[in-house]
C-alpha cells in the first residue's frame, strides 16, 4: 500500500518510449560514443543527449557510463543492446510491410535538383513503397489539380500556397544560357547586372525570376516568351534572347545554347511541398526524408537569397511582360 491508501501503480516505462528513442540508444552503443552516432541519424548531438536521456529517465535505469574520454555501456546498457539488435530489425520490417507496394506520385516542373534520386532511393528502402516520378509543366507541378501526392518547387511563391505543406529545403545558385553565337558565350562569369542590357526569353508557368529582382531604374526587357523549358531553350539557341535558371537547368544540353555562371544572382529556393489536409500518408515521411538528405548533397549553397527587393517567381501569373525567367 502507499501514502494514499491505494496499491501501487506497475511501472509502465514502456508507455512512454519511442522508436526514436531506442534508435538513438542503438546508434550510441554501435557507434561508441554520441559523437558519431549523431552524424549517423544526422541528429545535433546535444538532441541525441537529450533523447538518450529522457530513455534513462524513462526506464528508470543508467545506460551509459560517461567520462570525458569515453562512453560506456552499463550493464542494464548492455542487457537493452542484445535484445533490441534483434528485436529493432524485425520490428523496422514489421512496419514496412504496410506500405510495401505503395505509390507515392512526386510531381516536379522541369527537372529535379543534381542528386535528387538519393532521396528517392532512401524513401523506398526506408518504406518498400515506390515512387513515381510525375513532370507537369504547371506552377505547382500538378499538386492542386491532384496529378501528385508530393511536389518538389522552385522559387519564393512557392514557400507559402494557401492550403500547402511546406518546407525549403535549400537554395539554387542562377546561371545565365546564351546562344553560342552570341557575344555572351566567350565569357566564363557574368555579373547579374549585366543582363539588364540583354533581352531576356521567359518561362511564364514555370519560371523561377522575375523582372522585379532587377532595380526598377534598369532592368532587362521581355523579347520572348515560352510555355515550358523546351520551348525556352530552343528559343535562346534561336537568338532570341537570354534565359536565366537555377543551376539544374545545365542538364538540358543544347548544341546552340551555352550555359554561364552568374555572380551576385539572387539564389532560388527549392521547396518540397504536400498538401496540407488529406495528404498521401506517405507523403509527409517523403518530405521528412528529402529535409534529411538534401544538404549539403544536392547542388546550391543553403543561404537566403540575396539583394534589396522580395523575389516573387511566377509560375502563378503567367502570360505576362513582367514573367518568370526560367
Amino acid at each position: 500500500m502507499d501514502h494514499f491508501g491505494g496499491a501501487p501503480a506497475p511501472f509502465d516505462g514502456v508507455a512512454g518510449v519511442e522508436l526514436r528513442h531506442l534508435r538513438a540508444f542503438m546508434a550510441v552503443a554501435d557507434e561508441g560514443g554520441f559523437t558519431h552516432a549523431a552524424a549517423r541519424l544526422r541528429i545535433g548531438q546535444p538532441t541525441l543527449t537529450r533523447t538518450v536521456r529522457s530513455l534513462e529517465e524513462t526506464l528508470g535505469a543508467r545506460l551509459f557510463d560517461r567520462t570525458t574520454r569515453r562512453v560506456e555501456l552499463t550493464p542494464e546498457g548492455r542487457r537493452l543492446r542484445d535484445d533490441l539488435a534483434g528485436l529493432l530489425p524485425r520490428l523496422d520490417e514489421a512496419l514496412r510491410a504496410p506500405c510495401a507496394g505503395s505509390l507515392l506520385r512526386l510531381g516536379f516542373t522541369w527537372t529535379l535538383p543534381d542528386g535528387w534520386a538519393r532521396v528517392s532511393r532512401a524513401f523506398e528502402s526506408e518504406t518498400g513503397a515506390r515512387v513515381r516520378l510525375v513532370r507537369r509543366d504547371a506552377p505547382l507541378a500538378g499538386l492542386d489539380a491532384g496529378d501528385c501526392d508530393v511536389a518538389v518547387l522552385r522559387g519564393e511563391a512557392s514557400e507559402n500556397v494557401p492550403g500547402l505543406a511546406t518546407s525549403t529545403l535549400l537554395h539554387e545558385r542562377r546561371v545565365a544560357a546564351v546562344a553560342t553565337g552570341s557575344p555572351l558565350s566567350a565569357r566564363r562569369v557574368l555579373d547579374w547586372t549585366e543582363l539588364a542590357d540583354w533581352p531576356l526569353v521567359v518561362n511564364t508557368l514555370t519560371g523561377t525570376t522575375r523582372l522585379d529582382l532587377w532595380p526598377e531604374a534598369r532592368r532587362p526587357q521581355v523579347r520572348c516568351t515560352a510555355d515550358n523549358v523546351d520551348e525556352w531553350v530552343e528559343a535562346i539557341a534561336a537568338g532570341h534572347g537570354v534565359g536565366v535558371a537555377p543551376e539544374s537547368v545545365r542538364r538540358y544540353s543544347h548544341p546552340g545554347v551555352r550555359y554561364v555562371r552568374l555572380k551576385n544572382a539572387p539564389a532560388v529556393p527549392l521547396v518540397i511541398a504536400i498538401p496540407a489536409s488529406g495528404a498521401h500518408p506517405l507523403a509527409a515521411r517523403f518530405a521528412a526524408t528529402a529535409r534529411r538528405l538534401t544538404a549539403p548533397h544536392l547542388s546550391g549553397p543553403r543561404r537566403a537569397a540575396p539583394g534589396p527587393t522580395a523575389p516573387n517567381p511566377t509560375g502563378r501569373t503567367p502570360a505576362r511582360p513582367r514573367g518568370a525567367a526560367s
